[in-house]
């Protein structure tokens, strides 16, 4: 590959490549597979890469915060697998770990997820390129998913190609791109990979089927997400945050809190610092999302049409989401024990009222039983327990 490589391309002046040393044998080991030798090469001397400053080559690393190269292949696998359903069965491809499955080496900056189908050979040396297309590409019509007779050597050629020594192109033409070879610009400081241990797992077989299917409230949910040691819910009081809001809250509320405190659930579900004083205390974190609401319902009546709290009746927001989702309250008639949950959903048309109390959602939703517009939901080949859990935050937490 080396050899191949400087055929074409060329180090960045800029931002020159840069090795991270990597433990093949564990990788290799913990992948299930050996590599492609043209692959470890190319590891081996330029490290993770922007090439033709268009395609990131992914290689064995990490950098804290940024990535981490079996969380990568976790994700993007998963996502993989997903897609895929949506072929004819005869035109699916298996992904990795499944033998024969495609497994990720790279991605675009248009959103193209590069693969080697694994099952075109036992030797790895002559695996060929698969290609997620996520937006139109010359030549692949109205396939999204397109297999290349190219290895990655050749398919990186082809990237670059000048003119074709082919009778025609083996594919959709992305590019051309420049012959480059650039240290990719979000991991300036990658460092080697650690492939994790095997941990044996957390819940005995009797306790798993509780969090799963039998146990119920926060029985169950502490199985599916043990709660922190030492909840932070902010250094201020429950009388003093009631007596600001002009009302109390739920008693279930409250209660969870105590338990969980401040943090996020399952990477995704943020639960905001109750207690907190000062300038981003809850009920200012509360007025800035119901104004933005307000001045949504305004332009865009028929698709905003929750009340706002203290109106009447009005949403009461305590939890948001990464994706920009808000979990809330209908402060409607009685006591707070009585309000409904309601999903304040962004990429969704508002959805009714949740049928459960608080507890009981977050169970069903770690479990992967609740559809909701504005939850993120679970595929149905996730284990629920690697994707069930909760971060507890601290005084120096945002929300």
């Amino acid at each position: 590959m080396t050899a191949d490589l400087a055929d074409y391309a060329e180090p960045h002046s800029e931002r020159p490549p840069a090795p991270v040393p990597v433990d093949w044998a564990a990788v290799e080991e913990w992948l299930g597979v050996r590599l492609p030798g043209d692959y470890r090469r190319f590891a081996d001397r330029y490290g993770p890469v922007d090439f033709g400053e268009y395609l990131w080559i992914h290689v064995p690393c990490a950098q804290d915060g940024r990535f981490d190269y079996g969380q990568w292949l976790r994700e993007t696998h998963r996502e993989a697998r997903i897609e895929l359903r949506d072929l004819p069965e005869e035109e699916r491809y298996a992904v990795h770990p499944e033998p024969g499955g495609l497994l990720a080496w790279g991605c675009t900056r248009g959103s193209d997820t590069l693969f080697w189908d694994t099952s075109v050979s036992a030797d790895p040396d002559e695996w060929t390129v698969v290609v997620r297309h996520q937006g139109p590409v010359p030549g692949s019509g109205l396939r999204d998913w397109h297999a290349y007779d190219l290895t990655l050597t050749g398919y990186l050629r082809h990237m670059v190609r000048d003119d074709w020594e082919l009778p025609s192109p083996p594919g959709p033409l992305m590019g051309p791109l420049p012959g480059s070879v650039a240290r990719t610009a979000f991991l300036p400081d990658a460092a080697p990979w650690t492939p994790p241990p095997a941990l044996p797992p957390r819940l005995t077989d009797a306790e798993r089927r509780a969090a799963l299917e039998t146990g119920t409230g926060l029985e169950a949910l502490r199985l599916l997400s043990p709660p922190p040691e030492r909840p932070y819910l902010g250094d201020g009081t429950w009388e003093g945050l009631f007596a600001e809001l002009g009302t109390r809250l739920p008693r279930e509320y409250v209660e969870l809190m105590a338990e969980y405190g401040a943090g996020c659930w399952s990477g995704w579900l943020r639960f905001l610092t109750p207690l907190r004083t000062g300038e981003r205390r809850f009920a200012t974190h509360v007025g800035e999302v119901l104004d933005g609401y307000r001045m949504l319902r305004r332009n865009h009546p028929d698709s905003f049409p929750l009340s706002a709290w203290p109106e009447p009746g009005g949403f009461l927001p305590f939890a948001n989401s990464v994706d920009g989702d808000h979990l809330g309250w209908l402060t409607e008639g009685g006591a707070p024990d009585a309000w409904p949950l309601v999903v304040w959903p962004r990429h969704a048309r508002q959805g009714a009222p949740l049928e459960h109390g608080l507890v009981d959602t977050l169970v069903a939703w770690q479990r992967g039983r609740l559809a909701a517009p504005g939850l993120a939901g679970l595929d149905e080949d996730d284990d629920p327990l690697e994707y069930a859990g909760f971060r507890a935050w601290n005084d120096a937490a945002y929300w």
